[in-house]
């Protein structure tokens, strides 16, 4: 079957201006374009010679040894607090956390410290306010400061929450979710919400107030995340289960050397992403489990005027052998993107939801420009999914003045057993189309619609075929 696709037109594109300004910001150096399979696996395969465990003192703090109490109405926060620091002070090692249910407020974990929980320990977090200080934070790509994430580090090295333990984040519909403002989760007319907030925020990002000078906490209802380490080093997480988060769950920003492995993330509140590594080098994401309200990993590199003023992008991430449920996006890159992505590889995962909306996501705008380049993504096998298997859209939110790159993505072996509208979306600007996208030895079965696409150069369909047809192109 040959499907042609005549170009399209943006209706509402950028004035002559903004165009010109698109122009001047378009990347100058070509960037790579991988030939084979061969070239992403092997860059896959050095780099995770790269990525390392923390090693920790073989010493262990018992948390019941510090006054805490595992009833599930004690508050624990000053027993984690004394505990954490003093295995600090002793150059590391494992902090214990026994059978039990630990209420507690946020922890604030230290350099050297593994937060170990036994089989059977549970942690329940406080849904009093008060008991999360406001700290140095991101917030949707932002900086502020906010109220600290459920677990918090800042500047810290070695540093782990691992174990068979189960995290319990304590949101429901009554206690943070509402804040979100949507009467799905609670929100009702007279309620507090995060609109003012947020909207603040934007402003003050927009205009590039200090950081430090845009103080948030009570009274503007932007909820926490449940783990957020900034600016870190050697970060493991592993084989805990976490659910009910106030907002995203695994947020580490501006770190280097992160490890997230075995974890499982069952959870349906208001933006309750999976994991979103935030500007991050070096990350590997393996053997994990994502049903979640949002997406299940969100790979960032932060929003608009921050993102471009602190220019890192996310880079060199491995997500290998995950199970994602439901969500917006498997596996996704952006919308918080302005620092760019680059070098993310994801291979040997499974999706199956009739709730899962896109298998590989790229979301961006030209309010948030970056480049987008160098996605890999191999030997995925899907059952379901409601919108696309691919989506590249530079139309996620409203436009701006700077125009985003997306550029070469390799996706082969992709294999739906029942697709959704799309099998490949492709929304760009006439100005900067997706460059050398290439799909190879993908079958994807059952979709409405193979391919709704506009601006693109270089794409390339081997062996693709979607609804038991063979597709191939016309044009550029």
């Amino acid at each position: 079957m040959r499907l042609t696709f005549k170009t399209t037109r943006i209706l509402w594109g950028p004035t002559l201006l903004a165009f010109l300004v698109f122009v001047a910001f378009r990347p100058k150096d070509p960037g790579k374009v991988w030939r084979s399979s061969k070239e992403p696996l092997a860059e896959l395969a050095q780099l995770r010679k790269v990525i390392k465990e923390p090693i920790f003192k073989h010493q262990d703090y018992l948390l019941t040894a510090f006054g805490a109490l595992g009833d599930g109405k004690t508050m624990n926060t000053e027993a984690f607090k004394k505990a954490i620091e003093q295995c600090n002070r002793d150059g590391g090692g494992r902090v214990i956390v026994p059978k039990g249910v630990y209420l507690t407020g946020a922890i604030y974990l230290k350099s050297h410290v593994n937060l170990h929980f036994e089989e059977g320990a549970r942690v329940l977090f406080s849904r009093d306010v008060k008991d999360y200080p406001i700290v140095f934070t991101r917030w949707e790509g932002m900086e502020c400061m906010n109220y600290s994430s459920l677990f918090y580090a800042y500047g810290e090295k070695n540093i782990a929450i691992t174990g068979k333990g189960y995290i319990d984040g304590n949101a429901d519909q009554d206690n943070w979710w509402s804040w979100c403002g949507s009467p799905r989760f609670g929100w009702s007319e007279g309620k507090a919400s995060q609109r003012a907030g947020r909207n603040l925020l934007h402003e003050l990002n927009k205009k590039q107030v200090n950081p430090k000078d845009r103080v948030f906490g009570e009274g503007y209802f932007l909820r926490p995340n449940m783990v957020q380490f900034y600016k870190c080093e050697n970060v493991l997480i592993s084989d805990v289960e976490m659910t009910n988060s106030p907002m995203w769950f695994l947020n580490p920003v501006l770190c280097e050397n992160v490890i997230v492995r075995k974890i499982r993330i069952v959870s349906h509140g208001p933006n309750n992403d999976g994991c979103d590594p935030e500007s991050c080098k070096n990350v590997l994401i393996q053997d994990c489990y994502f049903d979640t309200g949002d997406d299940c990993l969100a790979i960032k590199s932060g929003r608009d005027q921050d993102g471009r003023r602190i220019g890192r992008p996310a880079e060199n991430h491995i997500i290998e052998r995950c199970e994602m449920k439901d969500g917006h996006g498997g596996v996704v890159i952006g919308s918080e993107i302005s620092g760019g992505a680059r070098n993310i590889y994801a291979i040997d995962c499974i999706m199956d939801s009739p709730n899962l909306d896109r298998v590989l996501r790229l979301k961006t705008s030209s309010s948030r420009g970056g480049i987008i380049e160098n996605i890999f993504m191999m030997d995925v096998k899907v059952g379901t999914y409601k919108d696309a298997a691919v989506t590249c859209n530079m139309f996620y939110e409203n436009p701006g003045d700077f125009l985003p790159t997306i550029r070469n993505v390799w996706v082969e072996n992709l294999d739906v057993a029942k697709g959704g509208q799309y099998g490949l979306f492709i929304k760009a600007y006439k100005a900067s189309p997706v460059q050398n996208l290439t799909m190879v030895n993908c079958t994807i079965r059952g979709v409405k619609e193979p391919m709704k696409i506009d601006y693109y150069k270089d794409l390339k369909l081997q062996q693709v075929t979607i609804n038991g047809k063979q597709v191939s192109l016309s044009g550029n």
